[in-house]
């Protein structure tokens, strides 16, 4: 068993068109003060028409195998997280695979929604130290702007595109990289953050186009509350296991929902908010690529440094939620 799983390579991509909140108020009923007070949110990316989730996670895949100085021949695990496959099936991931021109490995889709990456983190990461495959490529893919309702003010400005990815790869450096996740799924509240039409419960007809069943659906206000309150227990829950203290933490990278949740989750946890990554200002909630996303922007701005705590903490639709704490690598 390897001493450590790292990050070997971390990559982003966002699509070239921005969605400014005043180009919002020509579609609904908003403003660019309503939403970034109660958001964070100045500015989101959309993708192009023909611009799927697979196409923005092949770009961010080729940034992280070349940082980590790999080819797609090296790679022999790809799981993908996103709630916006382009298509029911097969997965994401097999066509990332076939796009990336890469072997005929094990390659699958996990959906947990915005907390889709810490799940495909710990997936791999457990794979890998069971072996035989030695480089694992996560990745977190959502093309939101697909599943929005454009006549919804509550949602359509809270979301973006994107692709963000990571090279796990074994490494001899002892106490680095992964140090372990705590994941958790309660289904009993589903629907405040959910998408009614589309699946084999609702299949699509005529009458679930007509009452626009085929958009997300979101009780703000509900998740708002939960979400704080599960995201600090389970960052504290994994804190424990691990006799790390919440002050030992150098960079919390969350989940980019909202800037309020963000602000209080580091008040619960009397961390200062410069410790967090935050980049939603930019690219709005990208559900499970808005920790990878988030992730390599701070490491191309140095706040990744060898020997520090790094935190990660999400929660989504499912309702899922869950921590990663990373030990920075050197290697």
């Amino acid at each position: 068993m390897p001493a450590s799983i790292i990050l070997r390579g971390l990559g982003a991509y966002a699509p070239a068109k921005r969605l400014s909140n005043d180009d919002l108020t020509h579609l609904v009923d908003t403003s660019d003060e309503w939403i970034r007070s109660r958001t964070g949110i100045s500015e989101r990316r959309v993708a192009a028409h023909l611009e799927n989730a697979s196409d923005m996670g092949v770009e961010a895949a080729r940034k992280a195998l070349a940082q980590a100085n790999l080819t797609p021949a090296d790679v022999d695990l790809l799981i993908v997280g996103t709630m916006t496959p382009d298509l029911p099936f097969p997965s994401t991931a097999c066509l990332i695979q076939n796009k990336l021109g890469l072997r005929p490995i094990p390659a699958f889709d996990v959906g947990a929604a915005c907390s889709g990456f810490l799940y495909i983190l710990d997936i791999g990461t457990a794979m890998l130290r069971q072996g035989p495959y030695r480089n694992a490529l996560v990745i977190g893919a959502e093309k939101m702007s697909a599943v929005l309702d454009w006549q919804d003010r509550t949602t359509c400005v809270l979301f973006g595109d994107g692709a963000g990815a990571a090279v796990l790869t074994p490494s001899a450096e002892k106490d680095a990289g992964v140090m372990g996740s705590v994941l958790r799924t309660d289904g009993g509240d589903m629907r405040l953050l959910h998408m009614p039409g589309g699946g084999s419960a609702c299949p699509a007809t005529h009458a679930s186009v007509d009452e626009r069943k085929h958009y997300l659906k979101m009780n703000g206000k509900e998740v708002f509350k939960i979400a704080v309150r599960e995201m600090e227990q389970v960052l504290r829950d994994l804190l424990a296991q691990h006799h790390v203290t919440a002050a030992q933490i150098a960079c919390v990278v969350p989940h980019q929902a909202n800037i309020r949740i963000i602000e209080a989750l580091a008040q619960r946890l009397e961390l200062p908010l410069d410790r967090f990554v935050i980049n939603i200002d930019r690219y709005g909630n990208t559900s499970a690529a808005s920790i990878p996303l988030a992730l390599a922007e701070a490491q191309e701005a140095g706040r990744l440094r060898a020997g520090e705590y790094v935190a990660l903490v999400a929660f989504g639709a499912g309702l899922t939620w869950g921590a990663t704490l990373l030990k920075w690598h050197t290697t």
